[in-house]
């Protein structure tokens, strides 16, 4: 951190430390067993107590100083906890509420009178002094914060003209202000507000400095958690509106030639077309409920049955009760089933379409299985592999990279197939039973 000071200044934390604390049992003890010891009313009770407090003290004292890495340890620990503490505040990220409790949570572990954190214009928490006056939203009033904002630098300030306050204010008169810098950019500021100069100690400046590092490393992380998520809604976004044309046009030509020979039945899947599309374009919210996901599915394999008539397509459909309150991506289980139609179907007899849902453990296995043609192994192979070009290795790695996004790196997706057999695709999604809308 690049320090600005008008002047130096001697360094005395307000604080006791432990050692402070023993050195002052060990001098009041000892005062009280001399007093006790020139005095004519000597008290026989007092001065043994004294001398007892005095020894134990002075011992403690010795052994601190002569083990000083006990008192690191327990200062670093102190540290670890409160840094800790800072980032479950910050688990989406920068909000008001985030910097309210992290300002509450450093203000006692140092020896400032405020602390504060700011964005690019406004206030975002304030705890300490005057915590009144400077509530979230309040515009950025001290000319200090708004150089650091601008500069990028961080600022050591010992007098109330420096910080940007009148001269006359009695209670603030020295600050430390660290710039928040995320991808290079400074995106707010964390300011330590001190009641005298001298409470500035390095211990102060360490802790400034380095809370100042601990956040915007986390609002970085949290920057990024973000943009995985845009990237996400975009993917889902562009799988809606590349629908497979095919099956748009053939479901259209399908339902303009029942309108001669089944006027009803016309009627019915028209009325489920208008569905089936509107819950494509409303399912674009991160997560939906199993059961949602496969009516959908069983909607668009109405669409194929009319087309193709039962005795050349079916689906069998067996999820147990527990799979389907599974919070889920969407369009996790109608891109399986459509490939098996398009890839799967042989020239003659049936395809049958199973999918089915079981919980093992924790773990939850979702199966999509027809009995057409399968696969060679290279194709099998192949066909979680990014540049692969057909439109079954596309769908299937969709499904696979956005399973892992949201159950997490162990979730992963198997492929089974042999030719003239059929092709087994299995989602193991792990924790997937706790999932539960």
């Amino acid at each position: 951190m690049k320090e600005e000071t008008t002047e130096t200044r001697p360094a005395l934390p307000r604080f006791f430390t432990l050692e402070m604390f023993m050195f002052t049992i060990t001098a009041v003890s000892g005062l009280v067993l001399i007093w006790s010891s020139i005095s004519p009313y000597r008290n026989i009770a007092i001065l043994i107590v004294a001398g007892i407090v005095f020894t134990l003290s002075l011992v403690i004292v010795i052994r601190l100083l002569m083990d000083p890495d006990s008192v690191r340890a327990r200062q670093s620990n102190a540290m670890l906890r409160l840094a800790s503490q800072t980032l479950d505040c910050m688990n989406e990220g920068m909000t008001n509420e985030a910097a309210q409790q992290i300002c509450k949570l450093l203000l006692p572990s140092t020896a400032a009178i405020a602390v504060a954190i700011t964005d690019k214009d406004v206030i975002l928490g304030y705890a300490g002094f005057e915590e009144a006056d400077s509530q979230a939203g309040s515009a950025i009033r001290t000319h200090a914060t708004h150089a650091t904002l601008s500069d990028g630098n961080g600022r050591i300030l010992f007098t109330p003209e420096d910080i940007g306050f009148p001269s006359d204010t009695s209670t603030i008169q020295a600050a430390i202000i660290v710039p928040l810098v995320v991808s290079g950019t400074v995106e707010g500021t964390l300011k330590f507000y001190y009641r005298r100069a001298r409470h500035i100690s390095e211990t102060q400046k360490s802790i400034a400095e380095g809370f100042g590092q601990l956040l915007s490393t986390q609002m970085a992380a949290a920057a990024l958690e973000e943009q995985t998520k845009l990237a996400t809604r975009m993917e889902l976004k562009m799988l809606q509106s590349q629908i497979n044309p095919h099956f748009l046009f053939n479901t259209i030509n399908t339902i303009a030639s029942l309108i001669r020979t089944d006027p009803e039945k016309a009627r019915v899947l028209l009325r489920e077309f208008a569905v089936f599309y509107r819950r494509t374009l409303e399912d674009s919210a991160d997560l939906i409920v199993f059961a949602r996901e496969m009516e959908q599915t069983k909607r668009y394999f109405t669409f194929e049955i009319a087309r193709f008539g039962e005795d050349r397509v079916a689906m069998e459909v067996d999820i147990e009760p527990a799979v389907e309150d599974m919070m889920v991506p969407p369009f996790l289980i109608q891109p399986l089933v459509e490939n098996a139609v398009r890839h799967a179907m042989p020239s003659e007899g049936k395809l049958t379409i199973r999918v089915t849902g079981v919980v093992d453990g924790d773990d939850v296995i979702v199966r999509v299985a027809d009995d057409g043609v399968g696969m060679a192994e290279d194709a099998r192979q192949n066909i979680l592999h990014p540049e692969s070009s057909t439109g079954l290795g596309i769908a299937v790695k969709n499904v696979h990279d956005r399973i892992r996004g949201y159950f997490g790196s162990d979730t992963h997706m198997e492929v089974q197939s042999a030719v003239g057999e059929g092709t087994t695709v299995s989602l193991v999604l792990k924790k997937g039973a706790l999932r539960v809308f």
